[in-house]
């Protein structure tokens, strides 16, 4: 059993600095001053989630799941 934690450790290990890097390459979402004239709206703005940010933020969500489950696993103390 001690293989299957070490394993799970690693993995954990893995995913949290891959998540700490996909979390640091992203823009912030603070839209600033041009929010008050509505100028936000562009051709970026709209197609977003087909862009390389779009796959950031659905590669974050992942790697963040896999980070709560991972978490849990390992608490229960099982291996």
């Amino acid at each position: 059993m001690g293989a299957v934690r070490m394993i799970l450790t690693i993995l954990f290990i893995v995913v949290c600095v891959t998540l700490v890097v996909l979390v640091l390459m992203q823009e912030g979402k603070s839209a600033g001053l041009g929010a008050i004239g509505g100028t936000t709206e562009t051709y970026w703005g709209k197609n977003k989630g087909r862009s390389m940010e779009g796959l950031l933020v659905k590669l974050t969500k992942v790697l963040a799941v896999l980070f709560m489950i991972l978490a849990v696993i390992l608490n229960l103390n099982v291996f």
